[in-house]
């Protein structure tokens, strides 16, 4: 008994591609990445699956989808001005602003040698951050402190580079605890230091906003990696640094 193991006929890939071109474009980009085997969780980054002028596809579908949704909450767009072009106002923020870090590929970040084999404590915050809780959509806008203990073998980025990447991925919908640790995961690659921390402090207007409306209330976690989670001393002055800033 034989297996057929006869690539796919010309034609049978041409009708495939008509098929997919067929489709809405979130539909296309959703079948490239189920084709791959990858997850497209909300805080997922799924640029390489876009092809170019489907970000504009996508904007176009979610505007007409908002409409539905304004629709639904019986808003007459039609003869109340301010909300007239709210579908599109929205659709524009979600694509190209809040959730601009699961459209666009990682921002370039040149890294540099350690010449000089610098081997002290760096800190680099407080940084501005904005994002969106994935459960209600509701921002997120904190701060985070970059700790980094790097080694003469470590990369060294600029210091607008830590803005730029903690930008990146808090522009997406997530929970807190997931943004950091992937932020941290993002700079541990970068630079392969001895010891990272990352702390961030945020307020969460879904309390704020919506539930309980406590207005007072923050989270604030952190991830230590390396020395900064083997050496107790390391980790004390890290924290102790960044609480005199944040008075």
């Amino acid at each position: 008994m034989t297996t057929n193991t006869t690539a796919p006929t010309a034609s049978a890939r041409e009708s495939a591609e008509r098929d997919l071109a067929a489709m809405p474009a979130s539909e296309r980009v959703r079948a490239r990445i189920h084709a791959s085997g990858r997850r497209f969780n909300a805080n997922d980054n799924i640029s390489e699956f876009i092809r170019e002028g489907e970000a504009a596809e996508l904007q176009s579908e979610v505007e007409a989808k908002m409409r539905e949704v304004l629709r639904s909450l019986v808003i007459d767009t039609e003869s109340d001005h301010n909300t007239q072009d709210t579908a599109k106002r929205v659709a524009k923020m979600y694509l190209n602003e809040v959730f601009r870090g699961r459209y666009v590929a990682q921002p370039p970040v040149t890294e540099f040698p350690n010449v000089e084999h610098l081997n002290e404590l760096m800190i680099v915050g407080p940084i501005t951050i904005r994002s969106a809780c994935s459960h209600h959509f509701c921002p997120i806008i904190g701060r985070i402190w970059v700790g980094v203990m790097p080694n003469q073998h470590s990369n060294l980025i600029g210091l607008s580079k830590y803005a730029r990447l903690a930008e990146w991925v808090m522009s997406r919908p997530q929970i807190q605890e997931e943004a950091v640790t992937m932020l941290a995961n993002l700079l541990q690659e970068k630079i392969q230091p001895d010891g990272l921390a990352v702390v961030m402090e945020a307020d969460h207007f879904c309390m704020h906003w919506r539930g309980v409306k406590d207005m007072d209330s923050k989270m604030i976690n952190s991830v230590m990696r390396g020395s900064f989670l083997k050496d107790a001393n390391l980790r004390r002055e890290f924290l102790s640094l960044i609480d005199s800033k944040k008075r």
